[in-house]
């Protein structure tokens, strides 16, 4: 079941005023606050290491929005959800697309953004009877020109059958878009067959270090990353400066390392 949450929006942040042309996009799975397998809650830490990107746009996949029996366990849980916790003053816009609901709560993905979030919904592509993905769909408005840039925040299925479906419902999303509309698609693919690339290029995405070094980045696991299941991708953008965020202490925080990359239109 899909859900988009209404965007969030703090007041401790003075709008942007000057003209935008470039910024900083960063994407990492989460893994619900939590370091590989689970062993400790860390999501203060991870919330410090994001803001110490001073990223723009921020994707983040695998991301609580509510939970009954985490704040029990955990003295640190914070009293709001995950990515308005992440958001803290820094990114006074924000949206959410709950994938799962269980029981205990929910998680799915999640934006932050500098810029203003003017609509956003959340696409539905889970295979019945099978994990719950989505893709989470912005629309940000950057300052001075009002400038508009499509934001796709992606977490695809573990199995390949699956992903091939929920790559061709991403493509067709896009492919509603209008030609020369800005776009920039990013998260976890789960594609450690390197299969994604191919079947997006008749959309017009390029992903960004295939691009700069002939192959996604390794992202995965967080302590020695030997698989490419993390992507940002571009449309009618340029990209540079593409980085893979391996040292301490992101390779002890989730289970993925982020990757990060500048934007220029």
């Amino acid at each position: 079941m899909n859900i988009p949450e209404p965007v969030g929006v703090t007041d401790e942040q003075t709008p942007i005023n000057t003209t935008v042309r470039s910024f900083t996009v960063l994407t990492v799975n989460t893994h619900k606050g939590f370091t590989a397998l689970n062993r400790r809650f860390i999501l203060p830490e991870l919330r410090e290491a994001v803001r110490s990107v001073s990223a723009d746009v921020v994707f983040l996949q695998e991301v609580h929005g509510t939970h009954e029996q985490h704040p029990r366990r955990y003295t640190n849980w914070p009293a709001m959800p995950q990515y308005e916790f992440l958001a803290d003053s820094l990114w006074p816009q924000f949206a959410y697309g709950r994938n799962a609901v269980y029981p205990a709560g929910d998680h799915g993905n999640a934006l932050l953004s500098k810029f203003q979030i003017i609509r956003h919904d959340n696409l539905d592509v889970s295979i019945s009877g099978h994990e719950n993905r989505g893709l989470l769909h912005c629309v940000l408005r950057l300052p001075g020109d009002g400038q508009e840039v499509h934001a796709i925040c992606v977490h695809l299925g573990l199995l390949e059958t699956h992903r091939t479906a929920q790559l061709k419902l991403l493509a067709q999303r896009l492919d509603a878009l209008p030609g020369d509309a800005p776009v920039i698609v990013a998260g976890d693919f789960n594609d450690w067959r390197q299969r994604a690339d191919a079947l997006l290029k008749p959309s017009g995405l390029r992903e960004v270090f295939a691009a700069h070094h002939g192959k996604p980045a390794r992202s995965f696991p967080a302590r020695l990353p030997a698989l490419r299941l993390d992507r940002i991708y571009v449309r009618n953008l340029k990209a540079s400066h593409p980085r893979v965020l391996t040292s301490r202490p992101w390779s002890h925080l989730s289970d993925h390392v982020p990757l990060s990359v500048e934007i220029e239109l």
